[in-house]
């Protein structure tokens, strides 16, 4: 028994370094669309394309990977997700021009869209009940680290070399990653006998709960992987610091990622039902300061406070997601990352138009409506619920991150 633990501890740890990478892969470009705009010739509001194209695609094949692993085993398309996703990371070094850019981080996201949600369920799935909340809160501090080291380190390596090494350097790694995952992930058989996508997604949208859940991860996304993805832009716009100095600066968006995922569950336990509430009004305040203060100390701690409180509403989204559909928590994944990154592209794509039409400015003000938004909404979805009588014992299944 003790053996099993510790191989199944083993596999979450690659698992987390496929994550680390990978979530690395998608925040590193914050820093680089200066760059990639410069070098193609491309203004900046175009080569956001690929970061929009990167999530859509995401977000659209979630919605096939989720179903597939729970019909033929998570961990066979955990391993074809890795190396696809890899293999076009390595090509996006290679872009020539705009259309090419786009064309390799579209593949790359679609291969992405079968680690997260997949990998989350593989845990959920494999897991025993009495340690699930601590191995689901290894895999998302590895992923968050992921993102929290990935403004830095693609801020490095652009400076120091350029932001083709970034997706080359990315893409050999998670190559390396794939073949150790291909030889050290257990290989389990599917859940459900056959593969019907009408009958798991038409229990999945019959589940009022969930859509309500998966309705409010999309704002999540419109929100903050929409305003994110321009931080860059505005920070230098702010203080006129190079490349590298801007990722720096980025980072403290994703350290408050890797702090809020372990710190989540403590909080949740002791503000409750006031938990999401709270972490929306601090994202308000954060956002507020990001965009009145030019202040590179301010900025840190906005940025601080924007990724604490979007990795705390977030992990609680998908932890309570989970606990509604235990049996199929491949299909809720993909309905969690579907709305995530769909979102994230949406709102990408509308802040581009923002940018190029009345300024930066005017997307961070966006984002902060979209967050009070998020905070009523936040009171009837998630509190209301678990407030409601009868709903203690569902309140109690929800894991803990």
């Amino acid at each position: 028994m003790e053996n099993d633990s510790k191989k199944f501890a083993r596999m979450i740890l690659v698992l987390g370094m496929m994550g680390f990478l990978a979530n690395g892969d998608n925040y590193a470009v914050a820093p680089l669309l200066i760059n990639i705009s410069s070098d193609l010739g491309i203004p900046i509001t175009k080569t956001a394309l690929s970061v929009t194209s990167y999530m859509l695609c995401f977000g659209f094949f979630t919605i096939f990977f989720g179903p597939l692993g729970d019909r033929y085993g998570k961990t066979r398309i955990i391993n074809i997700a890795a190396f696809g996703t890899a293999i076009f990371s390595i090509m996006g070094a290679f872009s020539f021009n705009l259309t090419s850019l786009v064309i390799f981080r579209a593949f790359n996201g679609a291969f992405g869209a079968g680690i997260f949600p997949v990998s989350i369920a593989f845990i959920g799935e494999n897991a025993q009940d009495t340690n699930r909340q601590k191995m689901l809160g290894k895999f998302f501090g590895m992923m968050f680290l992921g993102s929290a080291s990935a403004t830095a380190i693609g801020g490095a390596i652009a400076y120091f070399a350029s932001w083709r090494a970034v997706y080359f350097i990315y893409g050999v790694l998670e190559l390396i990653m794939a073949f150790v995952m291909l030889k050290m992930l257990e290989k389990k058989p599917g859940t459900i006998q056959h593969l019907d996508l009408r009958r798991v997604y038409g229990e999945a949208f019959s589940n009022k709960e969930l859509l309500k859940v998966v309705g409010t991860i999309f704002l999540i996304g419109f929100s903050v992987f929409g305003t994110f993805t321009y931080s860059g832009r505005f920070i230098q716009n702010h203080t006129g610091y190079n490349l590298l100095q801007v990722g720096l600066i980025l980072t403290c968006f994703g350290l408050a990622t890797v702090i809020g995922g372990r710190k989540a569950s403590a909080l949740r336990e002791v503000l409750n039902t006031k938990f999401v509430p709270c972490a929306a009004i601090l994202a308000v305040v954060s956002l507020m300061s990001l965009t009145f203060f030019s202040s590179p100390i301010v900025l840190s701690i906005s940025l601080f406070g924007f990724g604490y409180a979007f990795v705390s509403i977030h992990t609680t989204l998908v932890t309570t997601a989970q606990g509604l559909m235990p049996k199929l928590r491949g299909t809720v994944m993909s309905l969690v990352s579907f709305n995530l990154f769909v979102g994230g592209a949406i709102g990408t794509s509308i802040n581009g138009i923002i940018l190029q039409k009345i300024g930066i400015e005017w997307i961070f003000s966006l984002a902060i409506i979209f967050m009070a938004v998020i905070f009523f909404i936040s009171l009837w979805v998630i509190d209301l619920r678990l407030k409601r009588p009868g709903d203690s014992s569902l309140k109690n299944q929800l894991p803990q991150i």
